[in-house]
């Protein structure tokens, strides 16, 4: 498996498993599979409601947890310094570990500055090995990332072939905080990646699906990708990535996919900030 270096020198898997939308009563066998096929990087997330699940597969599991990179998130209804600390102790809970390697700010409203300093402190006294933020667009990382003592280590976003953030990049070089990708293989409003003909075509030489393809184009970028499966065979075939190399023509031809270079779901939109705050704040 590949890592990425954070800021910190925490080594961080390339590749990990994603469970959103995992109903909770499927967690558990979900990342029980995924570990067994060589996952070792879990995302969730406080509002997936599936933190149990994923504790007790690790529990059960014959993975040694430091073998484990385990990511949850702060949910816009904890936010705050008070309320973000009690729900870090809620997760390491639910998740049955002493530590959360990876800490992200789930959405970019709320008090989202306490509930940093929550995290702050939640780093420095080893209850996170690491912190990030989530859904940060271009603006909003920058005004935050320029207030922040410690500066954020991750910033997961919406990125495959289709959506390719290359307009944050530079911004998220200047702090060196590293990209994760949700819907690295489509979903929320894109179509047509496992599907691509461009893609397939790579992957004929190599022997690999349109899906395989598309996985290597983030990892070689440097960006972490979360896909998720409920099928054992497609959690190992999303994983069976590093034996190849795309080549820089193809890694540019890939690049003229991109259609929606920020993401399909506007987080700086009036009315989706209003939802949020109304309904969960």
């Amino acid at each position: 498996m590949e890592t990425i270096k954070l800021t910190n020198g925490v080594e961080m898997p390339s590749l990990g498993y994603g469970v959103f939308l995992v109903p909770p009563q499927e967690a558990e066998r979900c990342v029980t599979d995924a570990l067994e096929v060589g996952y070792r990087l879990i995302d969730t997330a406080q509002a997936y409601y599936n933190e149990e699940g994923v504790g007790a597969a690790i529990a059960k599991s014959n993975v040694r947890r430091e073998d484990i990179f385990l990511v949850t998130k702060v949910w816009i209804s904890n936010a705050g310094e008070e309320k973000a600390a009690r729900s870090i102790d809620e997760s390491l809970h639910n998740l049955q570990t002493d530590y959360i390697d990876l800490l992200l700010i789930h959405q970019a409203y709320g008090d989202v500055f306490g509930s940093w300093r929550a995290m702050e402190k939640a780093y420095k006294a080893g209850k996170v090995r690491a912190i990030g933020v989530s859904n940060f667009q271009a603006g909003r990382f920058f005004d935050f990332a320029h207030y922040v003592d410690v500066k954020p280590m991750v910033n997961q976003l919406q990125c495959n072939p289709m959506i390719q953030q290359t307009g944050i990049e530079p911004l998220l070089a200047e702090t060196d905080t590293k990209m994760m990708a949700w819907g690295p293989l489509g979903g929320q409003g894109v179509e047509g990646i496992v599907k691509s003909e461009l893609l397939a075509g790579i992957g004929a030489k190599y022997g690999k699906s349109a899906a395989q393809v598309a996985l290597r184009w983030l990892t070689q970028r440097g960006i972490v990708a979360i896909p998720k499966s409920s099928h054992k065979e497609r959690m190992a075939q999303n994983l069976n990535i590093f034996d190849f190399t795309l080549a820089p023509e193809e890694m540019a031809q890939i690049a003229t996919m991109n259609q929606h270079d920020a993401g399909t779901i506007n987080f700086q939109d009036p009315q989706f900030v209003k939802h949020l705050i109304e309904t969960y704040g």
